[in-house]
């Protein structure tokens, strides 16, 4: 007997799902229409994209047992999962906000979900199929669902058969499969029965199956042509367990660090009304005390290098008479050599030039290495090297310019001082 729970979205509601069983619950698109404003054209169809949203009333998420699909805004969404024991007694309220993508209004219901239990929860045999050519929301429906299990029932031969769960393949680690051949995600089926399972079920677990199974091979199963001809299933994939035999495993904790905070339950947020904080304090922390080292470091600093200085005069105090000698005379002597190199005229080496006859006007052209000896020649060519050269008469100093001329010759090729005064008297 089919014991899923099928409801359709009316309004606010209450359902009353059961503790191990499926639970479906389809929000249908033609119930939230009524709620829009229709099309502006009276008697054009009503056909408005309409998608939905559903969270656990104060939360952004739904219950983590509760699921929810829907591949189009142009179709139905399906809420669908399997409530656990630990969930009885207390009502979830899921909101329901549809969303006009045309006219972008809301629309929004509550649904109620009052889990009950059950003495048949668990069922001790639970096998599980992987359905290939099934997508989720197809085997969701009511019609298709039953069909399985009654093709389940024909096989297993139960009392009593639930559908425990329903999971898509892509939540199990599946591909996407390719828009080709009309490929299907696939679907696990989970299914409960109270008696053993049948010789058929059994099968897959024979060594030839197996050897089949691991050289991705399908195995031979007696029973597969009773699902064949509306669902194929995998056989090497499908899960038998037997609950009474399944060894319950106690896992300890391990005792927290001292780094590891300890439990203190639920997050409780500050409340709205907050009490005002002084700043003040922080900001004389923050910015005073560092300006106040800087202001110290900087009058020591300044000490240091304008209040400590010794100074010209101290200087000249402890320095010899003869090393300041020695010192402006050398700044004498250099201030001397920098006024004399700024008023000097630098004119181009003769060799670079021509030379010009001032009486004939011929133009003699300059020595150039490749006619020469280059060996002997000095790197400044002057007017004496040339072979062409012409003289030019000078004028004839006379009176004291012409002895202090002739002092300044003799003086400069070293003769005594007094031989130079006769000689520049002489002449």
């Amino acid at each position: 007997m089919l014991v899923t729970i099928l409801s359709r979205s009316h309004g606010d509601r209450n359902v009353y799902p059961s503790a191990g069983v499926l639970f479906v619950h389809v929000l249908e698109r033609e119930h939230f229409k009524g709620e829009f404003p229709p099309y502006p054209k009276s008697g054009d169809a009503s056909n408005d994209p309409i998608t939905f949203n559903t969270n656990l009333m104060g939360y952004p998420d739904r219950p983590g047992w509760l699921r929810y699909i829907q591949r189009t805004p142009y179709g139905d969404g399906v809420l669908y999962g399997s409530p656990t024991p630990e969930h009885v007694g207390r009502p979830t309220v899921i909101e329901i906000t549809a969303y006009n993508r045309r006219t972008f209004e809301t629309a929004r219901h509550n649904l109620v979900i009052n889990i009950m239990a059950t003495e048949e929860f668990p069922l001790p045999y639970q096998a599980e199929f992987y359905i290939k050519n099934m997508n989720v929301e197809e085997m969701l429906v009511s019609e298709v669902l039953g069909d399985f299990l009654g093709a389940v029932k024909n096989v297993w031969q139960p009392e009593r058969l639930n559908a425990i769960n329903i999971t898509s393949a892509l939540d199990r680690g599946g591909r996407v499969p390719l828009p080709i051949n009309n490929l299907k995600e696939g679907v696990y089926v989970m299914v409960g029965a109270d008696v053993p399972f049948s010789s058929c079920l059994r099968e897959v677990e024979s060594p030839h199956n197996q050897l089949r199974c691991s050289q991705e091979m399908e195995p031979a199963i007696s029973c597969d042509k009773k699902f064949r001809a509306q669902f194929h299933i995998d056989w090497c994939k499908i899960s038998l367990v037997d609950i009474n035999k399944v060894v319950p495993v106690y896992i300890t904790r391990p005792d927290p660090g001292t780094g590891i905070l300890p439990d203190f339950g639920e997050y409780n947020p500050p409340s709205e009304s907050l009490k005002s904080r002084d700043y003040f304090s922080d900001f004389l922390v923050t910015m005073a005390i560092p300006s106040a080292v800087a202001l110290v470091l900087f009058f020591i600093l300044g000490h240091i290098m304008c209040c400590r200085r010794e100074g010209v005069e101290k200087r000249n105090m402890q320095t010899s008479d003869i090393q300041l000698v020695h010192h402006s005379a050398i700044q004498k002597s250099t201030k001397e050599l920098r006024s004399m190199s700024k008023n000097r005229e630098i004119s181009w080496p003769l060799s670079t030039l021509p030379v010009f006859n001032p009486v004939s006007g011929e133009v003699v052209p300059p020595i150039h290495p490749d006619n020469y000896e280059t060996t002997s020649m000095p790197l400044m060519q002057t007017q004496s090297n040339l072979q062409n050269q012409i003289t030019i008469p000078q004028p004839r100093p006379s009176g004291d310019n012409y002895v202090m001329s002739t002092f300044r010759r003799l003086e400069v090729n070293g003769i005594p001082e007094e031989r130079k005064v006769a000689e520049a008297l002489n002449l």
